[in-house]
């Protein structure tokens, strides 16, 4: 198994959760998005991931989706081969 990088991770969660729900989630900031709730926050690794998805499971909430968002890589060779608008069109 590998195991995931550091990141960034969005988690959204159906229904709009309590303050009793949130606090299960300390790291997380979260945001409601029409009816759905979006947890957002830095988790280290793989287990700190699985660590969320049991919480998620524990409160019998239905998870919707989760992603990782990526930083760009801040080598210099990448920077150097890389337009302002490289992506865009």
């Amino acid at each position: 198994m590998t195991s995931t990088p550091p990141g960034l991770y969005t988690i959204r969660i159906k229904g709009r959760l309590g303050a009793t729900a949130l606090s299960a989630f300390p790291t997380m900031v979260a945001v409601v998005d029409g009816s759905d709730t979006v947890l957002t926050g830095s988790l280290r690794d793989q287990s700190a991931v699985f660590g969320v998805l049991a919480q998620i499971e524990a409160l019998g909430l239905e998870l919707l989706e989760l992603r990782q968002i990526r930083e760009p890589s801040k080598s210099p060779e990448s920077a150097d081969n890389r337009s302002p608008d490289a992506g865009y069109q």
